[in-house]
């Protein structure tokens, strides 16, 4: 009786260790079939223009929310004020803009 316990426990864990050690495989196979595809741009229709992000930032930092005396720390669409206040997007309370410069901000 000893004898079939033990060797159910032994077929148990040998099942046990071979099941884990073939899943391992399939798992990191797929890890990296899915950097080789995130990778792959092949799929992908970019311009030049969508790979320069110097320019797309200064872009963006056109806007009154960027060039407005105060401005919210979050830069919510149409936010920034010469006064102080709160953002009327997202409440939060307009910050002191340290790039300000008079005569460049928006009214």
């Amino acid at each position: 009786m000893r004898t079939n316990i033990k060797t159910i426990i032994g077929i148990a864990f040998v099942s046990v260790f071979v099941l884990t050690v073939s899943c391992k495989g399939k798992t990191e196979e797929n890890k990296e079939t899915e950097v080789e595809q995130t990778m792959d741009h092949k799929d992908h229709d970019m311009d030049q223009k969508d790979h320069n992000m110097d320019k797309m930032e200064t872009a963006d930092k056109q806007g009154k929310e960027y060039t407005s005396k105060y401005v919210c720390p979050m830069h919510c669409e149409g936010s920034g004020s010469d006064e102080e206040g709160k953002c009327p997007v997202c409440g939060m309370s307009y910050v002191l803009n340290e790039d300000y410069h008079e005569g460049h901000g928006e009214n």
